[in-house]
């Protein structure tokens, strides 16, 4: 499975690209989007919405089932991904550029984590 080493990871398995200081770009990881199985719906909040780090901000929608995405950070959406909305699949196709949101004004983070421990954490739990 394909991974970045410029991402940050946390333990739910989204991806986070800071953009700034406080701006950061999240995502669902490819273990994220395997485990899936094929995303035929995503949910998503809207720019202005308010999130708030280890809370669920959003969903996907597999054959599978509908799981949870949980916010890395805290603050503001100011951008989504309009091509994810209508076109859900691209985050199979494209893990790391099928971002889900941009949020802003990042004033608290989950526990986020380096390629290397991300490595780790999923091949203990494909184990």
């Amino acid at each position: 499975m394909k991974k970045l080493k410029d991402l940050l990871y946390t333990k739910s398995h989204e991806w986070v690209e800071f953009l700034d200081e406080s701006t950061v770009r999240v995502g669902l990881t490819d273990f994220a989007q395997h485990a899936l199985g094929d995303i035929v719906f995503v949910n998503l909040p809207g720019a202005g919405d308010a999130v708030t780090a280890g809370e669920s901000f959003a969903d996907a929608e597999s054959v599978k089932a509908v799981s949870d995405i949980f916010s890395p950070v805290t603050g503001e959406v100011s951008a989504v991904n309009d091509v994810v909305l209508d076109n859900p699949q691209e985050i199979n196709s494209d893990p790391y550029g099928a971002w889900l949101v941009e949020v802003r004004g990042v004033t608290a983070k989950e526990e986020l984590i380096d390629l290397d421990a991300y490595e780790k954490l999923c091949s203990e739990e494909e184990a």
